[in-house]
């Protein structure tokens, strides 16, 4: 008998589909038991063998060997993420298995972090925050800790303005700031609405913006988007925020830049080689660096679990996925 394979615990919300998978479908949910770590590549080839649907997380390496360790009864591979970079998607079609993914659901939440990373970084509220912990005496200076005022005629310019860039774009709307961006929505009335500009392209992009932020996938054509290059050709003074994916930026080449003063500061939640994270990059107070929390709000991850339950349980059971990858 087959079964469905959970490659961490992810809350109460995934009880509610035992009953279902086993009285309806006849299909057992076997979790990983530690919530703290993913399986090892071993633990996961053995745990997927003969599976009818896998869950996965971002963390999860889901190429031809795993989905071979399955075997061909394998159905849907359900992916607890928007981005599905860690999926093969050719190996995954050539085995005739489903892959889905969980869009829409955390578009707020991941935009809600982009504007803290924002506000974090643009108005060095770490580096005050560290600053103060460390009991050192203080007076209040006209010229300590000045940043950039977001709300007084900044840029933003996104990458990438599909469904969480303008979720963003509506919070830098909200701010006052200026939006400038490229991306399939960059002309549709709710962009103009906004007083979104499009532009033509990154190149042009870059150079105009106080403030870059990257929301679009990782493909290889984006790998390494900025790179020395690109943060070369931002505005001098500027900021980098990257809730995206880690790969998009050149780590190295950021910390050059912030290095010799050219970028003001960088906020990511992701990191290029996660979850090693850059020693250059750790060491600068210009830096902003949080462990890939974009989605964590406790109903954002709730919805996300259940839209890729609902996924496998609509493919195990004969029908359409709700949200299919291409």
């Amino acid at each position: 008998m087959g079964h469905v394979f959970l490659t961490r615990p992810l809350g109460d919300v995934v009880e509610q589909f035992r009953p279902q998978l086993a009285e309806e479908l006849n299909i057992p949910l076997r979790i990983h038991p530690d919530p703290g770590s993913p399986p090892t590549r071993e633990e996961m080839l053995e745990a997927v063998r003969g599976a009818e649907a896998i869950i996965s997380l971002v963390t999860d390496r889901i190429d031809a060997e795993l989905l071979d360790a399955a075997g061909e009864q394998l159905k849907v591979v359900a992916n607890v993420a928007v981005g599905y970079d860690n999926i093969d998607l050719d190996a995954a079609a050539q085995r005739n298995v489903t892959v889905t993914n969980t869009p829409g659901v955390l578009d707020e939440a991941v935009a809600d972090l982009t504007l803290a990373l924002i506000l974090a970084t643009t108005r060095r509220v770490v580096e005050g925050d560290r600053f103060i912990r460390t009991g050192e005496p203080w007076i209040w200076g006209p010229k300590d800790w000045v940043g950039l005022d977001v709300s007084a005629g900044a840029t933003l310019g996104i990458i990438g303005l599909g469904r969480i860039g303008m979720a963003v774009a509506k919070r830098a709307h909200a701010f006052g700031m200026r939006i400038i961006a490229t991306g399939r929505r960059a002309h549709d009335d709710d962009a103009r609405a906004l007083g979104v500009v499009p532009a033509a392209s990154v190149d042009e992009l870059l150079p105009a913006a106080d403030i870059v932020s990257l929301h679009c996938p990782l493909t290889p054509e984006t790998t390494h988007l900025i790179d020395a290059g690109a943060l070369g050709s931002m505005k001098p003074g500027s900021y980098l925020i990257n809730t995206g994916r880690g790969p998009l930026v050149d780590e190295e080449a950021l910390a050059d830049a912030l290095d010799s003063g050219h970028l003001a500061g960088a906020g990511l939640d992701v990191h290029e080689f996660e979850p090693e994270i850059n020693p250059r990059l750790r060491a600068m107070e210009s830096a902003v660096l949080l462990p890939h929390i974009g989605s964590a709000g406790d109903a954002t991850r709730n919805a996300m679990a259940s839209l890729a339950l609902r996924n496998a349980v609509a493919v195990l059971s004969g029908d359409e996925p709700l949200t299919p990858v291409s």
